[in-house]
């Protein structure tokens, strides 16, 4: 395009200026050394130039293809703060920028939850590897369960007042279904239940705040639908709703002990004398997020000792005892392994404690 071609004229102008060949035929490396630095400098001042007629236009992605070669997001960044395609507009060359490029992905994000909804944004996150990116998961999946409750109890409410039923205060899934039960007999439903369950499992990461109450309430809409429509699930989640609801108390701290003996119940009975307990794998996640590792350990030693860590959705007993400073238990652990590095580490720990 025009714009294009602008750059490379800037380029050419100044190896002309510079006295080298004005065709860019190999890096700039190989033009001769005093000429380095004031052909960088062309290059940047061409870039940033251009990119901003770029940018004045709309078009971040060719933007992004200068600044990219720049090293400077930055501009990129701003111009996506601000960006709106409005209805007729193509928001997928800036989603592209924002969510892949790595620029602005919460933007990308939103661009996605906003134009095509919560079965295109759930796909987004799943399908993409957050580790490492947990402030960026944890803020996807908060718009993500705003979102989902926001459809349900509009729905609710448009439901209850057809039925010409008031709307009660507050206006939540449980006091909805508290004034009139059978909104979800005979298979009904008011949100696509594939969508509803992908949403609470994804809130479990969540830490308390006002985003896991919304998830919570889900959970309660969720327990109240017909069984068939509830989904499969394994343990510990096999009664789904109810069993995501109580992890979510528990990290609300509310009834937390009585959802952690209910998670402990379900380690018990998810013992395999074969070897694996999943249950067990979950309360021990579940425990170190609430900040006691003691108790994971407990659990850890009780269900887990014979495992492979590397086989584990959680920490070992090894790697729990070291964090808790109870060497003599990471010892025995690593004896029980045969592995002798990490039995003398753990010797030597404990004696250096």
């Amino acid at each position: 395009d025009d714009l294009q071609s602008l750059f490379y004229a800037k380029l050419m102008r100044k190896r002309v200026e510079l006295g080298v060949p004005p065709f860019p035929n190999g890096p700039s490396t190989e033009l001769p050394p005093e000429t380095h630095e004031p052909y960088e400098n062309a290059i940047r001042d061409a870039g940033r130039e251009v990119g901003q007629m770029y940018l004045a236009r709309g078009d971040i992605s060719r933007a992004w293809v200068l600044y990219r070669m720049l090293g400077e997001p930055g501009p990129i960044r701003d111009a996506l703060a601000s960006y709106d395609p409005g209805p007729d507009g193509d928001p997928y060359p800036a989603i592209e920028v924002a969510w892949q490029g790595g620029v602005y992905p919460e933007k990308g994000f939103d661009l996605v939850l906003d134009r095509s909804g919560v079965c295109s944004a759930i796909t987004m996150v799943s399908s993409t590897d957050m580790t490492g990116k947990e402030p960026l998961r944890d803020y996807c999946i908060r718009r993500l369960v705003k979102a989902l409750h926001a459809q349900l109890v509009e729905r609710l409410v448009g439901d209850l007042e057809s039925r010409g039923k008031p709307v009660p205060t507050p206006t939540t899934a449980a006091a909805i279904l508290a004034a009139l039960p059978d909104l979800c007999a005979d298979d009904a439903y008011h949100v696509d239940t594939s969508h509803l369950s992908s949403v609470v499992q994804m809130a479990m990461h969540l830490p308390p705040g006002p985003e896991l109450e919304l998830a919570r309430d889900l959970c309660v809409y969720g327990a109240a639908l017909s069984p068939g429509l509830r989904g499969d699930a394994e343990p510990p989640f096999d009664d789904t709703y109810v069993d995501y609801g109580a992890y979510l108390d528990a990290i609300l701290d509310d009834n937390r002990e009585a959802s952690l003996d209910r998670f402990r119940a379900k380690a018990a009975a998810g013992a395999d004398p074969d070897g694996g307990n999943i249950p067990a794998e979950v309360l021990v996640n579940l425990l170190l997020k609430l900040d006691r590792p003691a108790d994971a350990l407990a659990v850890a030693c009780e269900y887990l000792a014979n495992e492979d860590d590397r086989n584990l959705s959680c920490p070992g007993v090894g790697e729990l005892a070291r964090r808790v400073g109870d060497y003599a238990t990471a010892a025995a652990a690593a004896k029980s392994k045969l592995d002798p590095v990490a039995y003398l580490a753990a010797l030597i720990a404990g004696k250096n404690g």
